[in-house]
């Protein structure tokens, strides 16, 4: 889960789906998962942001299904290791591990192994980054993708499709 909201509002069991309000009472996310005391956490919640149920939850009314921007391929953050085994100039962003055949990312040419440093306008730093940026995109929209191969860098446009059902 990525663009959550961290809160030490108590959650347990049961009460995911409630709301999670600021000192004004305004609803500012929905509570969705909590890191329980056996992993040695104290109060620590999690919440899905506002904007992102508005736009499910207006996506459902309109058509009965929500869609999602896919791009085909699993990240993984570059740590410095992996930069040296791959032998890749770039310092951060997310390692392309796997490209699903036919989808948007094989489709522009991205491959395993290429190093994602920028989608549209915003630099890439991790996985979760990497996804979300992706949220901030349609299905159907053409994006600029910065990639780096070795030593050599390049942009691609991708367009996105709808992710599929898992």
């Amino acid at each position: 889960m990525v663009d959550l909201i961290q809160t030490d509002a108590p959650i347990s069991p049961g009460s995911s789906g409630g709301a999670l309000i600021d000192g004004a009472g305004e609803v500012i996310g929905i509570n969705v998962a909590y890191i329980p005391p056996e992993a040695s956490a104290v109060s620590i919640g999690f919440a899905i942001p506002a904007a992102t149920v508005a736009d499910v939850v207006r996506q459902l009314l309109r058509t009965g299904t929500v869609s999602h921007a896919f791009m085909g391929l699993v990240p993984t953050t570059l740590t410095p290791q992996i930069r040296n085994s791959l032998g890749v100039h770039a310092t951060t962003g997310v390692v392309v591990t796997d490209v699903t055949s036919g989808g948007p990312a094989a489709n522009a040419g991205i491959a395993p192994g290429d190093v994602i440093t920028r989608i549209g306008d915003t630099s890439i730093t991790s996985s979760e980054g990497f996804l979300a940026a992706l949220r901030r995109h349609r299905p159907g929209e053409s994006v600029k993708v910065s990639i780096t191969r070795g030593r050599a860098s390049d942009d691609v446009m991708v367009t996105l499709s709808d992710r599929p059902p898992s």
